[in-house]
């Protein structure tokens, strides 16, 4: 019998060591932590979701990758496939408002829990509190264990390490420095999914932990409905994240990037100058927004900020403002502190099954490749679908 190893125990590497086992390969599975996919079930906290409902094709246009590869295996293995793989552990999908896609129940510890249990009943042994430390001279895996060294030899080997954010979780980028010793040439990480800096004032930092809700994001021509959140150092969450992207690529070339938020997306600039005219000419600004816009609270606080204390008294003017203000961000929030991160192992150092081309016999899956989705769903169906196709290639190439 063909033995796989799988490094990592999270969505990626369970669902390879699935492939693998559904091949008739033998599977050893790896994880430095204590429990597998803490990182999975941090996700799933708050519910998990773990897919997406929307048009298939609009679907794979939220992924950025360098080439269709990606594309191609979420087509293979995506919503529809996730949804019947979920029932087939005894798990219903429940599809929220937002077309996003949920376990019944909304969390992910019952999920895992059947996952890991299926796992194991089919062959799999798990083996946590080994961190792997790359390959020794004979060309077995090495791991650091609480009772010292260990090693194996597998046939293959699927390495499913995550990126570079939530180290506490297990994800810290470690395998970086492993694999560019083996000649593997690797891009930087960048966070993703993240929060992003601004210079606040004092007054503005009062705000912290407020939630903006009801708004419009938009950079570069992509717009986002939503809420985000007001940092101390700046902004996160939400309709965010979705425009993580442009705006690191804005702040990677300019040393600053504008976001531009539409404050009330519900009323047109026309109908908004008209009410701000209408209001009584002795009120002050705060009152006639207040009164004639509604806008107060940590909306205004924005406002206030953007203009430094000095927005336009003007309805024509003052309108166009709560239509498009500018926000200026100067920076992303720290790389650890990211819902996921960009960069790793580019797709020019991967074979059409996702081999290392300068390491035959290992493969990648997961967000150590080098590709990039907003949260929705789509970060996991992502993991799940190259772990798919790195497990099936490394049961055959054992």
């Amino acid at each position: 019998m063909k033995h796989v190893a799988i490094i990592g125990a999270g969505p990626a590497g369970l669902m390879a060591a699935e492939a693998a086992l559904s091949a008739g390969a033998c599977v050893d599975i790896y994880d430095a932590m204590p429990s597998a996919g803490r990182k999975f079930l941090m996700a799933g906290k708050s519910g998990l979701n773990i897919t997406h409902s929307e048009d298939e094709a609009m679907f794979r246009t939220r992924y950025h990758a360098p080439d269709q590869r990606l594309a191609g295996m979420v087509e293979v293995f995506g919503p529809a496939e996730i949804v019947k793989w979920m029932a087939g552990l005894g798990v219903e999908a429940h599809v929220g408002s937002s077309g996003r896609v949920f376990p019944g129940g909304m969390k992910a510890s019952p999920l895992l829990r059947r996952w890991l249990a299926r796992l194991g009943e089919t062959g799999a042994q798990l083996h946590t509190r080994h961190r792997w430390t790359g390959w020794n001279a004979d060309g077995a895996l090495t791991f650091e264990t609480m009772t010292g060294r260990a090693t194996a030899k597998p046939d293959s080997v699927v390495l499913a390490l995550g990126g570079a954010s939530w180290k506490r979780l297990g994800s810290d980028g470690a395998w970086a420095d492993i694999l560019a010793r083996r000649g593997v040439a690797l891009e930087p990480f960048a966070p993703s999914n993240c929060g992003f800096i601004v210079s606040w004032s004092d007054r503005m930092r009062a705000h912290e932990g407020a939630p903006v809700k009801s708004v419009v994001l938009s950079v570069h021509g992509q717009y986002v409905r939503g809420d985000f959140v007001i940092t101390r150092a700046g902004i996160e969450s939400g309709a965010v994240y979705p425009l993580a992207a442009a705006l690191r690529r804005d702040i990677a070339a300019d040393g600053r990037a504008v976001l531009t938020i539409d404050l009330l997306p519900e009323a047109d600039e026309a109908a908004l100058a008209a009410r701000l005219a209408a209001a009584h000419p002795k009120d002050s600004l705060s009152n006639r927004l207040r009164k004639a816009v509604k806008i107060d609270g940590v909306k205004a606080a924005l406002l206030h900020e953007v203009t430094k204390g000095a927005a336009p008294r003007g309805p024509e003017a003052l309108a166009r403002l709560l239509k498009a203000l500018p926000l200026t961000l100067t920076g992303t929030a720290p790389l650890d502190t990211a819902i996921s991160t960009a960069g790793g192992v580019p797709w020019i150092a991967l074979d059409d099954s996702l081999m290392l081309k300068a390491l035959p016999g290992a493969f990648c899956a997961g967000e150590m490749i080098a590709w990039d989705a907003p949260t929705g769903g789509y970060l996991l169906t992502a993991c799940l679908a190259t772990g798919r196709v790195a497990g099936r290639a490394a049961s055959r190439q054992a």
